[in-house]
């Protein structure tokens, strides 16, 4: 089924750390050989040994209204026909921008950049730059990319300071990163206590999405929100998964709480790479060269990947969100009725399109939830699925993701596997 994805693996471990460009996609966590994929089109993809699956990837996500979209190749055909980068301002990064300002209250001012990564960076050195603090708060489970101060777990407990978990971070940076836990609001004030006048931001994903999608419980947000305020300390979403992916304005619009700063990708960027950050105004103008704290980017604002995004984003419209919906709770149901039926200990999140399986019958609330799963079987159900042409993501830890063109069709279609295989896997 996958001779020459093992040849390709084989080839490109020679040259690729792992044979691979980014560590989830080696299979580590599940075992066996990653398919390489040779096209994909809507909701399928292909491999290079023809076999065809559903895609609940997505591209992490990025692909909302399918991969390839006629319009989305057609503008970016256009676009690389005036040159692919140019190192100078264009008129597209304005339109993108003042789309984004329209469609997420709490953006004043954006900055394009070209990864998620880079996002969630700048937006912590503003805040360090901006609050003239040093120390940071994120969460146990959160992912905002691989820059240092983010690298870190827990020590001995997650009110203590941080360690590296990453060779190559250094102490003296994994110390200015404070751990609290994901939906534990009595963890983050533990640590505005302990550190009193020290913390310049929390950074946090509105929804978990690399603990395979937590939703924050009532109150949460809000109460981040609070003692921010209450400490003089900025307030960061990182929405680089949830942002235009579960509702127009995103996380923030959903849950009626409005961050100082935000972080998007994904899909701002239609699949291409692009992310941006923004936020307040009187922050935002703290960017050079409006002020003194610096970031720049050689393909930021790239003319191919901004011509993308604005496609996509044309097309998310409140009708578009409605379908999302509706084809999530589909899923849901469906999923929940093999789960009753067949009295599996399972249990399911979504916020939109966004979803998780977890192969527990506990509530998932938090990170230490999704390490309790019984990690063997949902490995046992990924293998047996992607053999049955349904793509899910390699590890328990990640979210899945709909897209427009997950018809009701193909649904049931991906019920019917899973129905036969969860059966399988719980003889």
């Amino acid at each position: 089924m996958f001779e020459k994805s093992r040849s390709l693996l084989s080839r490109a471990q020679r040259v690729i750390p792992g044979g691979v460009n980014s560590p989830v996609r080696a299979f580590k966590s599940v075992g066996g050989t990653p398919p390489f994929i040779a096209k994909a089109k809507g909701p399928h993809m292909w491999d290079v040994d023809d076999n065809k699956y559903i895609d609940f990837v997505l591209t992490w996500g990025p692909a909302i209204i399918g991969h390839a979209d006629d319009r989305v190749v057609e503008r970016c055909q256009a676009a690389m026909a005036r040159g692919s980068s140019f190192g100078a301002p264009t008129e597209i990064e304005i339109d993108l921008a003042e789309m984004v300002v329209d469609r997420v209250k709490g953006v004043d001012v954006l900055r394009l950049v070209s990864s998620g990564t880079e996002a969630c960076m700048s937006a912590v050195r503003l805040a360090r730059g901006a609050v003239h603090r040093e120390k940071i708060i994120k969460f146990k489970g959160c992912y905002h990319g691989h820059a240092d101060c983010f690298l870190i777990a827990a020590g001995s407990g997650a009110l203590t300071l941080g360690l590296p978990n990453s060779p190559g971070v250094t102490k003296g940076t994994a110390k200015d990163t404070l751990l609290a836990s994901f939906n534990d609001l009595e963890s983050v004030e533990a640590l505005f206590k302990s550190n009193k006048g020290e913390i310049a931001a929390i950074i946090v994903e509105p929804i978990c999405g690399n603990t395979g999608c937590i939703p924050p419980q009532e109150g949460f947000l809000q109460g981040l929100k609070t003692l921010c305020e209450e400490n003089e300390s900025l307030l960061i979403f990182d929405e680089v998964m949830t942002g235009f992916r579960v509702g127009r304005g995103g996380a923030a619009e959903r849950y009626g709480v409005t961050p100082d700063l935000f972080c998007f990708g994904k899909v701002i960027g239609g699949g291409f790479p692009l992310a941006a950050y923004g936020g307040r105004e009187d922050l935002m103008r703290q960017i050079a060269p409006d002020g003194p704290i610096y970031q720049a980017g050689t393909l930021s604002g790239n003319p191919v990947a901004v011509s993308a995004g604005i496609e996509t984003l044309k097309r998310l419209d409140e009708s578009a969100y409605a379908e999302l919906e509706r084809l999530g709770s589909y899923l849901e149901k469906g999923m929940d009725e093999i789960i009753t039926r067949r009295s599996l200990p399972l249990s399911q999140t979504r916020v939109g399109s966004m979803f998780g399986l977890f192969f527990t019958d506990k509530k998932i609330d938090r990170h230490e939830d999704v390490a309790a799963c019984d990690l063997e079987k949902f490995n046992t159900f990924f293998h047996a699925m992607l053999k049955r042409g349904v793509y899910y993501a390699p590890s328990q830890y990640e979210a899945g993701f709909l897209s427009l063109l997950h018809s009701e069709a193909i649904l049931d279609e991906v019920l019917e596997h899973a129905d036969a295989v969860l059966g399988e896997v719980f003889s």
